[in-house]
């Protein structure tokens, strides 16, 4: 994994362009969300070398996150933490911090956030996009500014005989639930309608 500072470097920038471009939406919040992200991302590197990057939270207006829908090997349980600011029941996922390997990303705050160490992608491809609206909220003593998440999902696996544990900075729960489960722990209806729903219905699809 390479981690940058600053602007992403062309190549890893041209790769998440690339697998964004070929990416087939899978219903109309996806179709106009990967259109924005498309031309957030192309303009990434038009944009002058003082401007905050896209990839790092340095940009307070938007930036790119990442995140998985966590199963268990029969594909029937998604394991979920209960995140502290949003107060739900959520999936797995955090920011890019100036790394442009997404995937990376959400395998990495899948493993800090669960406190499971083995989990692996079902695929590489991208599984789910979506823009994603953040109110502000207190982190680490400081304010945080509403702001929005590109976000880019996985579909990941792991093995529930593996130990849990809680992030206690992030999160105070981590559970396994069924997929009818995961709809009903959580406590954001529109998470409920337009991102779960979906990435559970693709599940069952695949």
């Amino acid at each position: 994994m390479v981690v940058l500072s600053g602007k992403p470097k062309e190549d890893k920038n041209m790769s998440l362009l690339e697998q964004l471009q070929s990416y087939q939406p899978y219903n109309e919040q996806e179709v106009n969300d990967k259109a924005v992200m498309l031309r957030l991302l192309m303009n990434e590197s038009e944009a002058a070398d003082n401007h905050p990057s896209i990839f790092t939270r340095e940009n307070e207006v938007v930036h790119f996150t990442a995140s998985s829908w966590l199963v268990n090997k029969e594909h029937t349980k998604v394991l979920m933490i209960y995140h502290n600011i949003y107060n739900s029941w959520s999936w797995t996922g955090g920011h890019a911090d100036g790394e442009t390997d997404l995937l990376a990303v959400a395998v990495k705050e899948a493993q800090e956030e669960t406190g499971i160490k083995t989990i692996t992608p079902v695929s590489e491809e991208i599984y789910s996009i979506e823009i994603l609206t953040v109110d502000g909220h207190m982190k680490r003593g400081a304010y945080v500014p509403s702001h929005l998440h590109l976000n880019v999902t996985y579909l990941l696996e792991a093995d529930e005989a593996e130990v849990l544990r809680v992030k206690p900075d992030e999160n105070s729960g981590v559970a396994w639930f069924s997929l009818e489960e995961a709809l009903e722990k959580c406590t954001e209806p529109w998470m409920i309608q337009w991102i779960y729903s979906k990435l559970n219905e693709k599940l069952i699809e695949s």
